[in-house]
């Protein structure tokens, strides 16, 4: 009789393109179809990839909607899946946004590369923006906290990750052959972070576990502490003429920002200059947000009292290309929000091309900067840089606000394994660059793991 198989196809060794597959009670499963990140061409490779054969997958389970973790949907149902796609609610209709978005950068992306000459043929679009609406007829909306049977044998449930809007840790029960029990965290978010409900780990013993690591071997600071810090930086910029610049993730840190800076303008902690979010993206993703009050965490004072989080005085949203181009020529004071979070991509770039030579401007990263990215670059201290193909001398000054994280650090990570509340039978630690993997196996060590594995890309294991 088979047996249980798992397999890494994505985040296992780095950070980027969660995919794992469970094959289980007489069916394949994904966890997660994310894209990998990176250097545009390496990254590309990976994804072109096909390490799946997406026709022989009965279904795929979702973590939650940042494109690390579901940008592949689309490839995946233009090479034949048909198969459900489970997500959380808020998860689906997020998606809607994202996998649009990701199919039009891809096709301006190579728009571009084509321009620059023949070598940029190889990066032809994963899919277009027909494959990104045809996958979204495939997900279904599965709430927290309910079972559903995939199989006879086989059923999931999601408890919140605490991550984003939507985030979930996926508790998959195999009934046959034997019982067996598979956890798999998603990104673990923090306890105190605005707007989302503090993580909710699955509860109980677990055969396998297959847990994050992003941040397992650092800590952040407080929430509370960020919040203070960026209105210290917003005041202390604004004073000498200049602009905040935050490359910001357009799901999830966007909306966050843009809750602490309402929060700050409500206790005069900030002056009144104006805040722009440049990014479509962002702008669609906060109409989402908006949809989804049921799954707010109701003892934020913002949410307790009814108020609208995501628009006061201070704040506009910006969607067309003409008023994009003209905060270029803004003279600061101003607080710019724009994608990508990591500054590889979208509307920042311009920002970013036409601000860091100004020593007034700052720089400001709130979210993870992955290895190869620009945002790296600069965090790590790069005088120069290339932006949009133009060699730019950075004058401005770079800071960076770690409790902004989405990531929970070593502590919460501790805290939440701790909270599953049942022995941990074996762990299998994915999505994190090797210092934080290694740092992650040690943390389980210590709290009684006794078989710890840092899986490899396409490794697989009977369970």
């Amino acid at each position: 009789m088979p047996g249980i198989r798992l397999t890494f196809w994505g985040a296992a060794g780095e950070v980027t393109g969660s995919m794992h597959l469970v094959e289980a009670a007489g069916a394949r499963v994904l966890l997660d179809a994310g894209l990998f990140q990176g250097r545009r061409a390496a990254a590309h490779a990976r994804n072109v990839e096909q390490s799946v054969d997406p026709r022989r997958i009965d279904s795929i389970v979702l973590s939650h909607a940042h494109v690390d973790h579901v940008g592949r949907l689309p490839l995946l149902a233009r090479r034949g899946f048909h198969g459900p796609i489970y997500a959380t609610p808020a998860t689906r209709d997020l998606c809607a946004v994202m996998l649009a978005d990701a199919a039009h950068i891809q096709e301006k992306d190579a728009q571009w590369l084509l321009r620059r000459g023949p070598a940029g043929a190889a990066a032809e679009p994963l899919y277009g923006l027909g494959d990104a609406v045809a996958v979204q007829e495939l997900i279904v909306g599965l709430p927290y906290r309910r079972m559903l049977h995939l199989r006879k044998h086989l059923t999931v449930e999601f408890t919140d990750a605490g991550h984003i809007l939507g985030s979930a840790s996926v508790d998959l029960r195999v009934a046959d052959p034997s019982p067996h029990r598979i956890v798999f965290s998603g990104d673990i978010g923090r306890s105190g972070l605005p707007i989302v409900r503090d993580p909710l780990p699955p509860e109980g013993p677990v055969d396998s576990l297959i847990i994050e690591a992003t941040y397992a071997d650092r800590s952040h600071e407080s929430v509370d502490q960020a919040e203070q810090r960026l209105g210290e930086l917003v005041r202390r910029v604004a004073a000498r003429g200049g602009k905040v610049l935050m490359p910001a993730f357009a799901l999830g840190r966007a909306q966050e920002v843009i809750y602490s800076l309402h929060r700050l303008w409500r206790t005069r902690a900030i002056p009144e200059i104006p805040i722009f979010v440049d990014s479509p993206l962002a702008v669609d993703l906060t109409a989402v947000f908006r949809l989804h009050p049921e799954i707010f965490d109701r003892r934020e004072s913002l949410i307790e009292e009814g108020a609208p989080l995501f628009d006061f005085p201070l704040v506009r949203y910006v969607r067309d290309v003409a008023e994009s181009k003209r905060l270029n020529g803004l003279a600061g004071p101003a607080v710019i929000v724009a994608a990508s979070g990591m500054a590889e991509s979208g509307r920042i770039l311009h920002h970013l091309k036409n601000n860091l030579g100004d020593h007034r401007n700052c720089v400001l990263f709130v979210g993870f900067q992955a290895e190869h990215t620009l945002g790296r670059r600069l965090q790590e201290g790069a005088e120069e840089v290339r932006v949009l193909g133009e060699e730019i001398e950075r004058r401005a000054e770079v800071a960076s606000i770690g409790g902004y994280s989405a990531h929970a650090d070593r502590s919460e990570l501790r805290a939440w394994v701790r909270r599953l509340g049942g022995p941990v039978r074996r762990a299998f630690v994915v999505h994190g660059e090797p210092s934080a993997l290694e740092a992650m196996g040690d943390l389980l060590r210590e709290e009684g793991v006794r078989d710890v594995i840092i899986p490899r890309h396409g490794e697989s294991f009977d369970l």
